[in-house]
Order: C-alpha cells, then structure tokens, then sequence
C-alpha cells in the first residue's frame, strides 16, 4: 500500500491518496469522523480546534460505502482558509494580506530556519505551513481507513498516555483497559496522574510555556511472519520506527523493553519459547514487543512514541530574525499547550498505516474476501 497526503495548515484543505487497498472493504466514514474528533480533544488544546471541525470526504475509490480497489481519496477542508484566503491562495495573493502573515522570527525547534535555508525562501509561512502538525488530521483519516482493513482480519489497535512533561501514569494495564484511554481529558488511565497533569498543564499555560509527554501503543491478533529479516528494508520494527519518528514532534521511539535492555544481562531480556496443542509456540514474557528478527512474532506489539514540547511557545525563546539578523524573540504563531493525548491518536494511525502495508505486501489480494481467506490460512 501507499499514503500520500497534501496540504497546508492554512490552506484549502488537507488530502490524502491511499493506493493498494482491495476491494469491497466497507468504509464506515463515522469512524474516521470519530477519530479526527479525538484527535482534536484533549486537556491543552489551542484555539485552532474551536475553529476547525474535522470532517471527512471521500472523494474517489469507494461507491456505495465499499473500496473499489482503485485508489482512495480523502479530504478535510480547513474552514479556517476563509481568514487566510488572500495570504494562502494557490493564485495571486494579496501584498497586504501577505505582508502581516509574513513570518520571519524563526523558533527554535520548528523547521522555520532550516527549511527557509534548504529551499531559498524569505519567508517562513512557506515552510511552516505543510511543516505543522495540522497534517495530522490527514494521517489519522487515513490510519482510520488502515485500522479497518486490519480490523477485518482480526487486529485490533490501542493505547493510552504514559507521560505528561514528567506526570507519569505508571500504571500496567490489560490490553482491553485502553480503549477507556479515549474517554479521558489526558489519556491517562490513572486518575490520580491525570489530576496532576492537568495541574501542570495550567502552571505551563500560565507562564507561556508547552508540555510534551509519551504515550504507549499496542496492537493485538497480528500473527507472526510480517516484515522479514532478508533485506534492512523489510525489517518491521525498522519501519515502524520510521513512521513514528516521522510524526511532527516525535523524538524517540521503543520497542518492547527499549533502552531498559542496555542494563541487564540475557536471561532477563530474551523471551523463552513453549508449545502447547491449544496455544502452538507463544512466549510467557513480551519483552520483545512483539517484534523479534524484523518480523512480527504472534504476541502484542508494544510501541513507546515521545514528544517534544510544542516549539510554539506564547512567551517566546531568543532568535534571530531571518531577514534582519537582528536578535529577536521568537514569532508566537496560535498553539497548544499540550498535544499528547493527539499524539496518542496519530501514533495509531500510524502503526495502522506501517502494518497494513506490511499485510498487503505478504498477502496481496484484490478483494477483501482474499485477503481474509490468506489471513485464515496462515500458521
């Protein structure tokens, strides 16, 4: 399979092309609508997310509520473009209008500077526009559409928030007590955490400053043998890393016990191998997440995903403005102050995206109905 999403923040709208996916799979767009609803929620979110009210169009690939098996074509049309219509326009713009939305005192940890410097523009609105995280509304469309696919053959996904710029949740839950994650301000599944981090939330908002945090990803009934070992390319805990590290924000990624391996020896990393006739080969231990030789190994996936705190800060940091080179105080641009419970939700659709490729490329199939028959067939 294959995603391909376009846009800007303040631009028309947002799309994105999913080619690969078989035929008669039922597309439930109130799902999808479910989802960019989540992804909007949360304890911390700016005032973009009164503005926008994320909905979903399918404009090609689907008749009837059923894939085709051509090419799928989502759309979420930022009603904000109407205020930036003659700053944003793909035609000639307005000199005023884009005169006051020029932005040239680049922020530190945004892509301001470096992508004015890689592709030799004067003004970082060019850069920061498709740079924001307001791509994400796409991606979790189109992990919506992945989490369907995956969930006729049985994989369900789900996860909740570790950590909110220290608050740690600190729980250890079953794999069912997650989807009670969604229903929370935080995302936290610990009350007492998520009272505290709402606290800390405020004390940030308060001073001008934003918050990042982890959240934790599980994937349940994924049978073994996806991803191989043969070639670096196909190795699934490689892909899956990519993909998370792509989301805007994201600084580092675990898998299974993660950096905990690099302290203890062998015996108590290494996850021992039974048999039984009701159960075939499984493991008593995960601490592989899942995931062992790039190839899933038939127990849950666990994924770690950390982000940084939002670099739009309200009370900015020290900069250099790009045209002056005077020393500056960074551009304030409309922002949250915490976006891990999103980062929860896009981390989803992420995974979702990364392991339904993976199931089409071992299974292939031009209808739904193959696909599944070759899922049933598998070891």
């Amino acid at each position: 399979m294959k995603l391909t999403t376009a846009g800007e923040s303040h631009g028309k709208a947002l799309v994105a092309i999913i080619e690969g996916l078989p035929a008669h799979l039922p597309i439930d767009k109130e799902q999808i609508n479910a989802e960019l609803a989540l992804r909007q929620s949360g304890y911390g979110r700016g005032g973009r997310q009164k503005i926008e009210k994320d909905e979903v169009e399918i404009l090609t690939g689907a008749r009837n509520g059923e894939t085709l098996g051509s090419p799928l074509t989502l759309c979420i049309y930022n009603k904000d473009f109407a205020s930036w219509e003659n700053a944003m326009s793909s035609g000639a713009c307005d000199k005023a209008a884009m005169a006051q939305k020029r932005l040239t005192k680049v922020r530190p940890g945004h892509a301001d500077l470096s992508g004015i410097l890689k592709f030799e523009q004067t003004d970082a609105r060019n850069i920061l526009e498709r740079a924001s995280a307001r791509e994400t509304a796409i991606r979790v469309a189109a992990g919506s559409v992945y989490k369907q696919y995956l969930a006729a053959l049985g994989v369900e996904i789900a996860g909740y928030v570790t950590e909110i710029c220290g608050v740690k949740d600190g729980g250890r839950y079953a794999f069912d007590e997650l989807f009670y994650a969604k229903s929370t301000e935080t995302g936290m599944l610990n009350s007492e955490a998520a009272a505290c981090a709402k606290e800390k939330i405020d004390e940030l908002k308060k001073n001008g400053d934003t918050a990042g945090g982890a959240v934790e990803i599980r994937v349940r009934g994924l049978k073994s043998g996806f991803g191989s070992m043969m070639t670096y390319a196909e190795k699934l805990d490689g892909r899956l890393a990519q993909g998370l590290m792509s989301i805007q924000a994201v600084k580092a990624v675990e898998i299974g016990a993660g950096f905990a391996v690099a302290g203890v020896s062998g015996k108590d990393v290494h996850d021992e191998i039974f048999y039984s006739e009701e159960r075939g080969y499984y493991r008593a231990t995960n601490r592989a997440g899942g995931i062992e030789g790039g190839m899933t190994n038939g127990e849950e996936i666990v994924l770690r995903v950390a982000m940084k705190p939002i670099p739009t800060l309200m009370k900015g940091l020290r900069t250099v403005d790009c045209e002056s080179k005077a020393a500056e105080i960074a551009a304030s641009e409309r922002s949250d102050v915490c976006a891990v419970f999103a980062l929860e939700r896009i981390a989803e659709a992420v995974v979702a995206q990364v392991l339904a490729d993976a199931v089409a490329e071992r299974l292939g199939g031009d209808t739904l109905a193959q696909v599944q028959a070759r899922y049933r067939d598998l070891p």
